[in-house]
């Protein structure tokens, strides 16, 4: 249960400062992404995190079909993490938790 609410909590701030850094925002998000990915330190950056987004990914295709689910059940949180990244993971843990079997 506790991390469930820790899952949430860092989901409800990061949302809003997501939600509020692309209000205030001078480029599109589709511009900011090709910007980072223009240099080399920052698209190893981009390459590190969407690595471990991959992970996370992974994982939560992993562990949906060990809790006998559709695997389509898995494709908002898989979509949310390619847009997103950490915030795909987190609604699954808000939404899953860890325990398969209570």
């Amino acid at each position: 249960m506790a991390l469930r609410f820790i899952a949430l909590a860092s989901l409800v701030l990061f949302s809003i400062y997501t939600g509020w850094t692309i209000l205030i925002a001078e480029q599109s998000l589709m511009a900011f992404g090709l910007e980072l990915i223009s240099r080399p330190d920052t698209a190893q950056l981009v390459m590190d995190l969407y690595l471990m987004a991959g992970l996370a990914c992974f994982w939560m295709v992993t562990d949906n079909r060990s809790r006998g689910r559709s695997p389509t059940a898995v494709l908002p949180y898989l979509l949310l993490t390619a847009l997103f990244v950490s915030a795909g993971p987190l609604l699954y843990l808000v939404v899953n938790g860890l325990d398969r079997g209570r």
